[in-house]
């Protein structure tokens, strides 16, 4: 069972947006530098904040990791909402559609969050089995959201090819749109996201639907 982020007892406003500013620094400073390269201090002086402070919100870096984890996963389940209010009016493509087009809106407009998963799932999967069970956790949701669109899609509706394994298919269009994100933040001279984004898409879309 992944551990929860110590939290302290925050009551003043003031206290709450300083916390909210520590995680976009840290999400920020950790998919530019990585995460186990980027040590607490640094984080400190990037808020302009003393390292006493820091450690009174987060105790430790895993602290922080996990909080930055958590925070990510509300925002991106979040922006889904409006999505979701219309959802029983679609048919399955038209939601997996949906959901692919906002997914990758979403990386484009928040790059940082794409490349931050793409880090702390490159590392902490062998430095912190904590902070990797709850990355695991939050990209199963979204996972687990794909894959019973697709279900859907093949056993309901009958758009979709049932020679597909829903899982399989979900999974790798999730970690194509990270992996897309981390690949133009290597090669953005020379690459544009939008082509690449666009491509995944029609590829999903076209090859999942009955013929």
């Amino acid at each position: 069972m992944k551990r929860a982020p110590t939290k302290r007892a925050i009551k003043q406003d003031r206290a709450v947006k300083t916390r909210h500013e520590i995680l976009n620094s840290a999400i920020t400073l950790f998919a530019r530098r990585g995460i186990l390269a980027t040590t607490m201090a640094e984080l400190a002086r990037a808020i302009h904040m003393t390292p006493g402070a820091l450690y009174w919100h987060f105790p430790t870096k895993e602290d922080l990791l996990l909080a930055a984890i958590e925070e990510l996963h509300q925002r991106f389940v979040a922006s889904f909402e409006p999505m979701l209010a219309q959802a029983s009016k679609m048919t399955a493509f038209q939601q997996l559609q949906s959901f692919v087009e906002h997914t990758g809106r979403f990386l484009q407009d928040n790059r940082e969050h794409g490349i931050f998963y793409g880090m702390v799932g490159a590392e902490a999967a062998e430095n912190s089995e904590d902070v990797a069970q709850a990355l695991r956790d939050a990209l199963q949701v979204y996972v687990q959201a794909v894959a019973n669109i697709i279900r859907y899609g093949q056993t309901k509706t009958k758009e979709f090819r049932e020679d597909v394994d829903a899982a399989t298919l979900a999974n790798a269009i999730i970690f194509g749109n990270i992996g897309l994100v981390v690949q133009h933040n290597l090669f953005r001279e020379s690459l544009s996201y939008q082509p690449m984004v666009q491509t995944l898409s029609t590829m999903v879309l076209d090859g999942v639907r009955r013929r």
